[in-house]
């Protein structure tokens, strides 16, 4: 009987260690993924304000344009601000994305910044709603092909309440012209004060979370207590027996 048993204690105890162990190996991956991402967003950040025409060919290279400085210019559809639901600084809200038509025609979706919710209203902040020729400094962010999560709720357009960019719907219910062409990335607007003080602007988080070495360090510790505890067990038994 005793060798049945240290034989299941192999055959379930084996395989545990190995999940475990592979585990803790992907956290440390992702913790290398997480570093080297986190150390291109500090390098793009940090960078010289690029031209819109040099984003775009970024864009049309690599598909990835997040997190690069850009100044852009033009003048502001507020008729066609698209809301989405948000949080800044503790207070809930909606950041303001508002197309902005180019000098060329086109039009750029830029989040100009958060409103509470008693000022989704534009009528509620008519200082903020700028008119003429404006430019705008900011980051420029990747669309979203898809939903990010199926915990995200639908985007409620009739409302004007988008819980994930979809930037197609949004540019979709803006009122922009017939046939309109839309730059296909947005631009989060930088802390410039706008008028009146809303929107407030700044407000691209950054500042990703990086918690893959605790999890290794959970998931390899677990490793060694049952390697620790098994090896214990087989060896008890075999002095036993």
């Amino acid at each position: 009987m005793s060798g049945r048993r240290r034989l299941l204690a192999l055959i379930f105890g084996i395989p545990a260690l190995a999940i475990l162990i592979s585990l803790g190996t992907w956290q440390v991956q992702r913790l290398h993924w997480k570093e080297a991402l986190l150390a291109t967003i500090d390098q793009r950040v940090h960078s010289t304000p690029l031209t819109l025409t040099e984003i775009e060919g970024r864009f049309a290279k690599t598909g990835d344009v997040d997190y690069w400085p850009v100044t852009v210019s033009g003048e502001f559809l507020h008729g066609g601000e698209r809301h989405f639901f948000a949080t800044n600084e503790g207070q809930s809200g909606y950041y303001v994305y508002t197309p902005l038509r180019l000098s060329d025609g086109r039009f750029l979706l830029i989040n100009r910044g958060f409103v509470p919710f008693d000022n989704k209203d534009p009528a509620t902040r008519p200082e903020g709603q700028v008119s003429g020729q404006v430019t705008v400094t900011g980051l420029a962010r990747n669309p979203l092909a898809e939903k990010p999560s199926s915990m995200v709720p639908d985007n409620d357009p009739a409302k004007n309440i988008f819980y994930w960019k979809d930037r197609d719907v949004m540019a979709a219910t803006a009122g922009l012209p017939s046939g309109a062409e839309l730059v296909p990335f947005f631009v989060d607007a930088d802390n410039t004060p706008n008028p009146g003080g809303l929107p407030v602007g700044d407000v691209t988080i950054v500042d990703l979370p990086n918690s893959h070495l605790q999890y290794a360090v959970t998931w390899y510790g677990l490793a060694a207590a049952l390697a620790g505890v098994l090896g214990t067990w087989l060896w008890r038994s075999r002095r036993t027996h």
